[in-house]
């Protein structure tokens, strides 16, 4: 991804209105130089396209339900398998689009983003380990797993009875995106880069936790930036110091031994 995307991914994180599609693909450009300005408005043209295959007139969250469930999951085959976990493709709105397989998460959106444009009533709701898709008000517990091709959980499933039912926000299912990319380098070595672009995007959301300055800059001495990964090891330690002295010095005790492996 080029400054300018970067620019611009967060300037959208930052508007009134995030546009999950666009800060989704501007995530997918990070990963593949091939998502440019004309792959993005494909892959929205796309979900326009799917958004105008749903009927006209429908009311209600079971009737809105059924007919995006019945198009995405049955015509059109969207749905997930064990083996998508460890394709990072599977985190990619563009791939998930043109694979019409992906991660719980990027299905959902795919999900939300039909329903939205074709003007259901609709939320995404993330549960332990787990994403799925809502229709309706949230008390009704109207909800579908799009990994599972759309089938209904309805209000049963312990998970979602001691869950509050609080639509989930566009940068939170950003963050969580992002956060799932980093699992899935997390345990490849070889993909330590994938694994920085996806704390650098995170670092640009408004609301993220601090702690991932800190990872940030672990992760720059592993991948042997020693100098850089130092000084933001003790730039963080300055502002932990504040909460908590010991912490503090841990940190700056880990800068040192970075520095030291210059020598």
């Amino acid at each position: 991804m080029s400054a300018q995307s970067r620019e611009l991914f967060a300037r959208e994180a930052r508007s009134e209105r995030p546009d999950l599609a666009l800060l989704c693909l501007l995530l997918a450009a990070e990963a593949d130089p091939e998502v440019d300005e004309g792959a993005m408005d494909r892959a929205q043209i796309e979900l326009d396209r799917l958004a105008g295959m749903l009927p006209y007139g429908l009311r209600g969250g079971k009737a809105w339900a059924s007919a995006v469930t019945e198009l995405l999951g049955g015509r059109m085959g969207f749905h997930g398998t064990p083996a998508d976990y460890d394709r990072l493709s599977s985190s990619l709105l563009h791939e998930v689009l043109r694979r019409r397989r992906g991660l719980p998460i990027l299905l959902s959106v795919v999900w939300l983003e039909v329903a939205r444009r074709a003007g259901a009533p609709v939320y995404g709701l993330g549960l332990p380990g787990h994403f799925v898709v809502g229709f309706g008000d949230p008390e009704e517990g109207l909800v579908v797993d799009p990994f599972a091709g759309g089938a209904s959980l309805g209000a049963g499933p312990a998970e979602l009875a001691s869950q509050p039912r609080t639509p989930a926000r566009t940068l939170d299912i950003v963050l969580r995106i992002l956060n799932n990319i980093r699992t899935w380098a997390s345990t490849r070595p070889e993909q330590s880069g994938v694994a920085l672009w996806a704390l650098d995007l995170s670092l640009l959301l408004p609301s993220h936790p601090a702690s991932l300055r800190y990872e940030r800059a672990r992760l720059l001495v592993e991948r042997g930036e020693f100098t850089t990964g130092a000084a933001e090891l003790e730039a963080y330690a300055e502002v932990v110091e504040a909460v908590d002295e010991q912490t503090a010095a841990r940190i700056r005790g880990e800068a040192l031994s970075a520095r030291a492996l210059l020598n």
